[in-house]
């Protein structure tokens, strides 16, 4: 714990340092992932582990705390309504989008187990026959397994960042498949929500409009984004404000990765964790 690391807008997250434990990572955003970024890191994440350790810390100075973006977990909520009084707390977007991005990616993958079904299937019907089966190719070279495998990334991204090859798979994909189509513009639409609304009110107008397409669309894993979206709805209409993100927690995570690189086979989490308290906090 690293006390004078504290800031007016800190960011609170997860991440693994080895054999797949996870620390709660509490940081100050204005270090921008480098020294002086660490306020505190706790193995584990309950809340009340976490909070005991942060009650550590003087009111006074927890209470200097305006801002701290998190995600929707309901145990880092409890982190910060506990240890900072005065804090408001921000849900990040890209956590909420990356929620949709798998909804969309489980529509996509769901396809392609019908696929593979469909192509083992006719594999074992050919068996012993003379002629053996040979998958048809689409306009584009692909087969429906590979169209649905290869589909993968272009669905993260805009169609205006799409390339060449990208934007062909696209529109063979969905002619083939109209609702992963339908899903894929569920995501663009929310992703456009976030980038270019500029106050709560428009946001909470536009969000409510974009649940209503996600009821209408039917969708199972979007009707639950959109329900815990609902729950939510407070702390993600605050990211409007001042446009907040866990940018900076992602930032530190990464060299986070980095830094464990360099100590691959290296046993001793405390010799791990010396090291990287000396860099960041």
């Amino acid at each position: 714990m690293f006390p004078n690391n504290i800031g007016s807008h800190l960011s609170l997250d997860e991440t693994a340092f080895s054999n797949g434990d996870l620390y709660t990572v509490l940081t100050n955003k204005k270090a921008k992932g480098k020294k002086g970024a660490i306020v505190t890191m706790v193995k584990g994440t309950k809340a009340e582990a976490v909070i005991t350790i942060l009650h550590k810390i003087p009111l006074k100075q927890r209470k200097k705390v305006k801002e701290v973006t998190l995600d929707m977990a309901g145990n880092m909520g409890l982190i910060v309504k506990k240890s900072f009084p005065n804090a408001t707390l921000v849900i990040d977007r890209f956590h909420v989008q990356k929620l949709a991005l798998d909804a969309l990616q489980e529509i996509r993958i769901k396809h392609r187990w019908e696929a593979l079904n469909i192509e083992n299937d006719a594999i074992e019907n050919t068996r012993g026959k003379t002629l053996k089966y040979t998958p048809v190719l689409l306009s584009n070279g692909d087969t429906l397994k590979q169209l649905l495998a290869r589909s993968r990334y272009l669905l993260y991204k805009s169609s205006n960042k799409w390339t060449e090859n990208q934007a062909k798979r696209a529109e063979i994909l969905f002619e083939r498949y109209p609702d992963l189509e339908k899903a894929y513009g569920l995501c663009q639409n929310l992703s456009w929500i976030f980038s270019n609304t500029k106050d709560k009110t428009s946001a909470l107008m536009r969000l409510a409009k974009w649940d209503e397409k996600v009821r209408q669309a039917k969708f199972k894993s979007f009707n639950t984004i959109a329900r815990t979206m609902s729950v939510h709805y407070k702390n993600i209409l605050n990211y409007f404000d001042n446009r907040s993100t866990n940018a900076s927690a992602e930032s530190f995570n990464a060299k986070i990765k980095a830094f464990r690189a360099q100590f691959r086979g290296v046993r001793n989490v405390e010799f791990f964790l010396f090291r990287l308290t000396n860099i960041f906090a």
